[in-house]
């Protein structure tokens, strides 16, 4: 983790996904309008924002996941909580 991420989260993370699978980042607070940052796994510009603030790339965060399993369990990448449906939902 880079010294300019926060240790703890902006806003509430969901779930990590499995080495692979793809976050969920639909959330505006994951873009940055005001500038471009360099991104804390490949270095190139972005926009992006991690939940804890930190610059990165979607598919860089996503291929670092993929790159590292077991620490991608500590929560550096999450996708963004989902709503939950309800139950009464059935489609009959």
């Amino acid at each position: 983790m880079t010294s300019r991420a926060r240790k703890t989260p902006l806003w509430e993370p969901g779930e990590i996904p499995a080495p692979g699978a793809l976050l969920n980042w639909r959330d505006p607070r994951h873009f940055d309008h005001r500038h471009d940052r360099p991104c804390a796994l490949c270095a190139r510009p972005t926009p992006m924002r991690s939940h804890r603030g930190e610059p990165a790339h979607k598919a860089c965060a996503e291929d670092w996941i993929a790159a590292h399993p077991t620490e991608s369990r500590i929560g550096r990448f999450a996708s963004d909580v989902q709503p939950k449906r309800d139950s009464d939902d059935a489609h009959d």
